[in-house]
């Protein structure tokens, strides 16, 4: 039961310039998930996706394979993650399963990595991805009509007075995307209605995008992974 792991990371960025090999808390922020991954005996490849070759070193240096470098097509912004995964099966030899793992979940843990691969091989799923429980309740928000007026997004809202009696809800956090391969690229992608969640803690669920979201982990990466 092979199981590949991929970790796409090109080397341009929109919101933060060179974020895969920017430092943070003093390691390249892909160092970060390299590490993680490899103390994951289930993973018996761990394959990075860059078209940089300072990337390519770095990730070299801190544990991870970089057999290819990807096309330039492939790390633009309008580039799909299955468009350069598709890209790496057809670099690299088959693998049953293929776990994908952004760098810019720096907080995500080896535990949280086994954790899906035991959560997904016990439920007997093709697919998990790894989400976290919005903060925001959809419950409570509203809508407003072009005369500014507020419209409930749930009907039901005036039902609900504490936040305990609302119902659980749940966002992607980008942190662990797992599928057996066949069933990936018949399906197209990782979500589909069979498609299992795998809870992650919030603390442990920041995706790096903005420079606030820099800023968020710098705070927490002491407490996390200290």
């Amino acid at each position: 039961m092979g199981v590949l792991a991929l970790i796409p990371a090109r080397g341009g960025s929109k919101g933060i310039e060179r974020k895969n090999i920017k430092l943070l808390a003093g390691k390249p922020l892909i160092q970060w998930t390299i590490q993680e991954a490899n103390k994951v005996s289930f993973i018996d490849r761990l394959v990075v996706s860059t078209d940089d070759e300072e990337t390519a070193s770095i990730a070299r240096e801190s544990g991870a394979d970089v057999p290819f470098l990807r096309p330039a097509e492939l790390a633009t912004d309008t580039a799909t993650s299955f468009d350069v995964i598709l890209h790496a099966l057809e670099e690299i030899e088959t693998y049953e399963w293929l776990i994908l793992l952004q760098p810019t979940s720096p907080l995500r843990l080896s535990k949280d990595i086994q954790g899906i691969w035991d959560f997904c091989q016990r439920m007997g799923a093709d697919a998990a991805v790894s989400v976290t429980h919005v903060t925001d309740n959809p419950s409570w928000m509203y809508t407003k009509d072009s005369k500014e007026c507020l419209h409930p997004v749930d009907n039901n809202y005036l039902n609900f007075t504490r936040r305990q009696d609302l119902s659980d809800f749940f966002k992607p956090n980008g942190a662990i995307y797992l599928a057996r391969v066949s069933w990936l690229l018949r399906n197209g992608g990782f979500i589909s209605q069979k498609t299992l969640g795998y809870v992650m803690p919030l603390e442990r669920s920041v995706d790096i995008d903005t420079p606030l979201d820099w800023r968020w982990a710098e705070f927490l990466i002491g407490g996390v992974n200290g």
